[in-house]
């Protein structure tokens, strides 16, 4: 599938901190190698950067090295007019987006001290480093922001662009299908819901005596994302959680102590206090499902089995069942047909269906066939049981405005975007104090004004 240009920019931020164990700036010796505005460019920047881009297999044509100085030229450019413009993001955001990214580090690192280890430094040190980093990035996307948010083509320019654009310059898109799905969702017995709230409880009671929350959010959690880190699920705002679990973690006052048993979309908690700032919480959890039992699976395939007799007898139609029996609200009142969130059409390449006994089951139809019921996961993690519909397929072939509209819209949309950035840095590289020292001047730059 061809990729659209994505704003120059962006790859700035393409490499992870944590991706490289062992790496650190300790042996590299510092000085300015370039002065943006205000903003200097350190030799530190641009070598550990390059580090981890070869570590993680990163080519590019010409001097890698180059390339990323020019990103980071770019960057200060950017970080340079943020200022003079009195650009301002949230402090809030920042921190919070910081909390993030350190309970991820620390988690793919294996704790704390092996982080330390990692980057030989402290994480309060690596912490600072990512304020900066964070605040920097933010920064610079508002600017991106700033300078493209006015770009977005009528359909009158998408269609002139496209009788413009030769069609061999247009990409080729590969077999791609519609698809329509009726989703039943096996009825989970209240003895069941009985059983999990009763462990729920009992852990409850466990904790009031003693136990370590995080040693039974290890043993007993299941959510995959913070089980394995004692249920702990980092600094948070409200907006991080769904409204039922948020509503009882902002409550709670007392550290260490343990809340009612909660009820979201994922299953039943029981949710601890580990601290709080403000309008942020850092809590644990312990998460479990109630099981279905296989009796409710086969109540819910025969279900499905009535609706596609009532499909193939044509009592009904495809669009209609889905309306009167689809348990999904995304679906059911669209007559059924799935949304690529990928690229907002109906069309999916086989590669961006996330479930793959849904491909599978795909690629045994004709267009017109409905499938016999089979299960899938949602994107809660439950087991759902479907029926689909192959209601369109489209076989390789150039882009165009009938099947790819919005593909076509979207190339458009980040060339423009691409080309406002690229006039923007040619006229900022003019009104704005630059020096580069003269070990980088010879790097053959993509924008040539670097050097006055």
């Amino acid at each position: 599938m061809h990729k659209t240009k994505t704003i120059l920019i962006a790859t700035i931020f393409a490499f992870s901190l944590i991706s490289i164990p062992g790496l650190s700036q300790t042996n590299v010796i510092d000085e300015v190698i370039a002065v943006v505005g205000d903003n200097a460019i350190l030799k530190s920047d641009v070598e550990y950067q390059y580090q981890q881009a070869v570590m993680q297999g990163v080519s590019a044509k010409g001097d890698l090295k180059c390339k990323l100085f020019e990103q980071q030229l770019i960057q200060k450019l950017m970080l340079n007019q943020a200022v003079l413009d009195s650009v301002e993001i949230s402090e809030n955001n920042v921190i919070n987006e910081v909390d993030r990214r350190m309970n991820e580090f620390i988690n793919r690192a294996g704790g704390r001290e092996k982080l330390e280890e990692w980057f030989n430094k402290s994480v309060l040190q690596i912490k600072k480093e990512q304020m900066t980093v964070v605040r920097d990035q933010m920064m610079t996307e508002s600017m991106q922001r700033s300078i493209t948010e006015n770009i977005s083509p009528t359909p009158s320019q998408v269609r002139a662009y496209y009788r413009k654009t030769p069609s061999d310059s247009l990409p080729m898109v590969p077999v791609q299908y519609e698809i329509q799905k009726i989703a039943v969702y096996p009825k989970i017995e209240q003895e069941e819901i009985d059983r999990v709230k009763a462990q729920l409880r009992d852990f409850q009671k466990q904790v009031a005596e003693g136990r370590d929350f995080a040693t039974l959010a290890v043993l007993y959690s299941e959510d995959p994302g913070s089980a394995t880190s004692g249920g702990d699920l980092g600094w948070s705002t409200r907006g991080t959680f769904v409204p039922e679990f948020a509503n009882v973690a902002f409550n709670m006052q007392e550290k260490n102590k343990v809340s009612k048993i909660v009820e979201t979309e994922f299953g039943f908690h029981i949710i601890q206090l580990v601290d709080r700032k403000g309008e942020r919480i850092n809590v644990k959890h312990i998460l479990l499902k109630p099981k279905v039992s296989p009796e409710a699976n086969k109540n819910a395939i025969a279900r499905l089995d009535s609706i596609t007799e009532l499909i193939d007898d044509e009592k009904l139609s495809f669009e209609e069942a889905a309306l009167h029996f689809s348990m999904d609200k995304d679906t059911r009142n669209n007559g059924g047909l799935m949304v690529n969130m990928r690229s907002q059409s109906s069309n999916f390449e086989l590669s961006a269906i996330q479930q793959p006994a849904l491909a599978k089951q795909l690629q045994k139809l004709n267009v017109g066939e409905v499938s016999k019921p089979f299960s899938i996961k949602d994107d809660k993690g439950h087991d759902v049981f479907v029926i689909i519909k192959q209601k369109r397929k489209i076989e390789p072939h150039r882009a165009n405005l009938k099947d790819d509209y919005q593909l076509v819209q979207n190339i458009m949309t980040e060339q423009k975007r691409q080309d406002a950035i690229n006039d923007w840095i040619k006229e900022k590289q003019l009104d704005t104090y630059i020096t580069i020292h003269e070990e980088w001047a010879d790097c053959n730059f993509n924008f040539k004004n670097w050097i006055k």
